[in-house]
């Protein structure tokens, strides 16, 4: 259908073509998200069949445009989220087997408490950790804690609980590090907890209730397990590389694979997870290139109202070049936009990296239809913090200094 409607756009020959009013490559886009709701367990044939329109329309209707040039200019973000994803694999796979989520049962609550308690250790973490890194240790725990059987609303919690818990952080999400780099002080996002906050107790509440109700949390682990300190120190060692260079060089993938390169010296690593893991992440990275190749020069007037849409939008179009956009704009009220981009994405499975990497552990989570029926919450829960956040703090928009 999308390769259809490309060709369809050869025949008008138009310089910027449109189709009932709005650029073709939009509905290009929204035909490859539509297929990739409707074909769950062909995403990246999907996505690359968009992408593929996509570039073809361009070569066929723009004269200066070249698309290995593009590549090259979005290279460091693609190559920065091909390392995170894959290396944060190898991290939850050193995690999984240190046999700590095979200990933690004794320690969380027996009910849904339980529950709500990882959660809870999601979002802290998330705050001081990549989202992606958050919502995989999550995941792991969850994996092991609810004997495999967890709920599509509660996956879309963890992921939930990861993205707002860094929303508020600029070393929590790639989105708020951007505009850390570009000049806004890390107490310019700090108040995007004002909002996360009361989100993350609606959903997680709701979340936790579904995921008792569906497969209620192990109350005593069965057996006995010694930790393997090794595997702890691997997982420390990742995630103190990663914050590193993330914070040195921009590019927190530098630092991951350095420490699972010297992981691999002192304990057995699982390279199996990389290969199990691609898909998943090949498909990241074409529909964050498809939203790349959106014909979006600005944005709205900066307002509240506009940061409110945002938030929706990044549940299916990448958030990172919306915060471009919005950073070149200026004159956002950071937290604000912080807490929209940052937790929108939660909203379906594939609008956030930490949503994609966690599909990579439970493919079942693939389902638009599913994500958002069970994980209905999660959209709830953004209105919600997003209305407090309005309420207690306001729109106060600022001018990144320099």
């Amino acid at each position: 259908m999308a390769m259809m409607v490309a060709a369809g756009a050869l025949v008008d020959g138009a310089s910027a073509p449109l189709l009932f009013g709005i650029r073709i490559e939009f509905l290009l886009f929204a035909l490859t998200l539509l297929g990739v709701a409707l074909f769950h367990d062909r995403t990246l044939d999907v996505a690359l069949t968009g992408l593929t329109s996509i570039v073809l329309l361009k070569y066929l209707t723009t004269t200066d445009f070249s698309f290995a040039h593009h590549l090259a200019e979005e290279a460091p973000i693609l190559v920065n989220l091909l390392g995170l994803l894959l290396g944060f694999a190898v991290l939850a796979r050193h995690f999984e087997q240190s046999q700590v989520p095979e200990i933690l049962p004794r320690y969380l609550p027996d009910d849904w408490k339980g529950g709500f308690v990882l959660l809870a250790m999601v979002f802290v973490l998330s705050a001081f950790l990549d989202n992606i890194a958050a919502a995989m240790i999550g995941g792991t725990i969850a994996l092991h804690v609810f004997h495999k059987r967890l709920d599509i609303g509660y996956l879309a919690a963890i992921v939930a609980a990861s993205n707002a818990g860094g929303s508020g952080s600029v070393v929590g999400d790639t989105t708020t590090t951007m505009m850390w780099i570009e000049g806004v002080p890390a107490s310019g996002v700090l108040h995007a907890y004002i909002a996360a906050v009361p989100a993350f107790l609606f959903f997680a509440v709701v979340a936790s209730r579904q995921q008792h109700a569906f497969h209620p949390i192990q109350k005593d682990p069965a057996g006995e397990f010694k930790t393997e300190w090794k595997r702890i120190f691997a997982v420390a060692l990742i995630l103190m590389g990663a914050i590193a260079t993330n914070i040195l060089l921009d590019f927190p993938a530098a630092g991951v694979w350095v420490a699972i390169v010297i992981a691999a010296l002192f304990t057995r690593t699982d390279w199996k997870v990389v290969p199990a893991s691609l898909k998943g992440t090949l498909f990241l990275l074409t529909l964050v290139t498809c939203a790349s190749l959106m014909p979006v020069e600005t944005l709205p007037v900066a307002s509240w109202q506009t940061a409110f849409g945002l938030g929706w939008i990044s549940a299916v179009f990448d958030n990172i070049p919306l915060t471009k956009l919005a950073l070149e704009q200026d004159g956002y009220d950071w937290g604000m936009l912080a807490y929209a981009v940052g937790f929108g994405g939660s909203m379906v499975w594939f609008g956030s990296s930490a949503g994609v990497a966690l599909s990579n552990m439970f493919p079942e989570a693939r389902s638009v239809a599913n994500w958002v029926r069970r994980g209905w919450h999660v959209g709830v829960g953004y209105a919600i913090g997003f209305a407090v956040l309005l309420s207690v703090y306001g729109w106060n928009p600022r001018t990144i200094p320099g």
